[in-house]
């Protein structure tokens, strides 16, 4: 009895099986990094109290592009879905005072990026 052809079926049953898993995995990865960044944070003033109603600005360095962000009364603002290969700025404003601006670098690898942005609301 020639072995032969029993042991290239299981061969290739191998391979297919390998090729399988290794294009779920693939498809998962790029789902993952089709998601984007979550960048998510709270307007607090100088003794950690929240500011609601403070507006969060976040802007595009490469497009330029603005997106804005009301805060409720905890603070917590979040901006989902954001590209990893971009860097981005935030800043937050309340009652005419700004916030520092924070950078949110491509060169960061987090997935999720938590910034407190702080207000002198004197």
């Amino acid at each position: 009895m020639n072995k032969r052809p029993v042991i290239a079926l299981a061969l290739l049953g191998i391979v297919a099986g390998l090729a399988l898993v290794s294009d779920a995995y693939a498809k998962d990865k790029d789902k993952a990094e089709s998601s984007g960044r979550l960048l998510t944070g709270k307007v607090l003033d100088r003794q950690d109290n929240p500011l609601g109603n403070a507006v969060v600005y976040l802007s595009n360095l490469r497009t330029r592009a603005v997106k804005t962000y009301i805060v409720g009364a905890d603070g917590v603002y979040r901006f989902p879905a954001l590209s990893p290969n971009i860097d981005y700025e935030v800043y937050a404003q309340f009652n005419g005072r700004k916030s520092d601006t924070k950078t949110v670098s491509q060169f960061d690898n987090r997935q999720q990026v938590n910034i407190v942005l702080r207000i002198d609301s004197k």
